[in-house]
């Protein structure tokens, strides 16, 4: 293996010192035209290629951002590193992408690695409502975003959506549809956006005056494809099923009508289903899939957009809360038929 070329190498090809290709790399205005074109005539000769994490060590600062997700699998969190990436691009940064994998310790672990590598800026989707290690972080001088999470806190920034308007606006429609028994399948009460859902929810039936018990909530360990499976299949197995099922997010959902296409079942005739987040795959689900829409390329774009503007103005920089408004997407998979509505008003009235 050749050995790698280095910055004397150019110096020896250029006839200048060291100094003076250090100079063309980083202070090239303080340069002589002339001697400026030599030295980058001898890099582009020799293939010299700049080592760039030891030049940022070398100053103290990266620009680099790091951004930790819960669950890099899920596409909501695929479309908003997208937006990240994007932003921090235009802006001349990379980003190091970190999976926690719903992990408070792999968390903890991402925070401290991102700390060791002085990172210009952290956005992080905390795994849980609770406290996440971000003070070591702040302390060192590096800007932190909360993303998809929101907080009172003062001292930063967080990006997030109003997700308990959420809640309220699947179950709302849920309701004009004419659905009487709807069950909600949440993910576990500690994460914060699943908690905010369900407030939501029952927002809505407060709304409309009908009782809590209309709402059954069904929790899945987690929020992914194969434990909406699983709860399709606990729902199925039951005597009588619900009017609808009103899923925390969309992989939940496309999980659940997997269940209900291998049964027989027919969406939304005999079950309508609500998801939330809207992905790709929403819309190309065998039953089209009405979904709460998260603005989510935007969310990570504005983030990033937040955590870069800090680093580059740390003194100057006013800290803000942005949260956006989701919307519904009504599709084919909660239409109930007009015999179903109709028959549920004649029932409602006295």
């Amino acid at each position: 293996m050749k050995p790698a070329i280095g910055i004397r190498d150019v110096a020896i090809r250029a006839e200048v010192s060291v100094g003076t290709v250090s100079n063309v790399l980083n202070r090239p205005d303080v340069v002589a035209a002339a001697t400026r074109e030599r030295v980058l005539a001898a890099i582009d000769d020799l293939g010299y290629v700049r080592n760039e994490p030891a030049r940022q060590l070398r100053s103290g600062t990266a620009r680099t951002i790091g951004l930790v997700v819960p669950d890099v699998g899920n596409p909501f969190f695929t479309d908003v590193a997208r937006g990240v990436e994007a932003a921090a691009t235009e802006a001349g940064h990379a980003v190091i992408l970190c999976n926690s994998d719903e992990s408070v310790a792999r968390e903890r672990g991402h925070v401290e690695l991102l700390a060791s590598q002085r990172v210009h800026g952290v956005l992080i989707t905390p795994v849980q409502a609770g406290p996440v290690p971000l003070r070591q972080l702040q302390d060192r001088g590096i800007s932190v975003v909360l993303l998809d999470h929101p907080t009172a806190e003062e001292d930063l920034c967080s990006v997030a959506v109003d997700d308990r308007h959420g809640g309220e606006l699947a179950v709302t429609h849920l309701l004009a549809e004419g659905c009487e028994r709807i069950v909600m399948v949440n993910g576990p009460a500690a994460i914060h956006q699943a908690a905010e859902r369900h407030r939501g929810a029952l927002d809505a039936l407060r709304l409309a005056g009908r009782a809590s018990d209309v709402l059954e909530v069904l929790t899945a360990p987690a929020l992914n494809v194969s434990c909406g499976l699983r709860a399709g299949e606990q729902l199925l197995a039951r005597a009588a099923l619900p009017d609808a099922v009103f899923c925390a997010n969309d992989l939940l959902a496309l999980g659940l009508l997997q269940a209900t296409v291998r049964a027989g079942v027919r969406v939304p005739e005999d079950l309508a289903i609500v998801g939330y987040d809207d992905i790709d795959f929403a819309a190309a689900a065998a039953v089209p899939l009405t979904s709460v829409r998260q603005p989510r390329h935007e969310i990570g774009r504005r983030a990033a957009a937040l955590v870069i503007a800090e680093t580059q103005s740390p003194e100057e920089h006013v800290h803000r809360h942005v949260v956006f408004t989701p919307e519904l997407v009504v599709r084919e998979s909660s239409r109930r038929p007009r015999r179903v509505r109709a028959f549920a008003e004649i029932v409602e009235q006295p």
